[in-house]
């Protein structure tokens, strides 16, 4: 038997509930999903340095304004 009939015979021995797992992980594996994840990687890294042309106050500054930002976004009581 080939390799592929024999992970084919396994695949129907899968839980009904484990089978969208597996389709995800098998998805992850193939080429196009492998060119997408390394595009986002590269879109990601490509800020890698956006903030070196800052002076150290400058960036001192913006860091206090996003947690102030942040703090007045995220941590407010809610009342449901």
């Amino acid at each position: 038997m080939t390799t592929l009939n024999i992970i084919i015979e396994e695949i129907k021995n899968v839980p009904i509930d484990k089978l969208e797992e597996l389709y995800q992980f098998v998805h992850s594996l193939t080429v196009s999903t492998q060119i997408d994840v390394e595009n986002k990687r590269q879109a990601i890294l490509s800020f890698g340095g956006a903030f070196s042309n800052m002076s150290d106050d400058d960036y001192a500054d913006y860091v206090k304004y996003i947690q102030k930002t942040r703090n007045e976004l995220f941590d407010r009581n809610i009342t449901l």
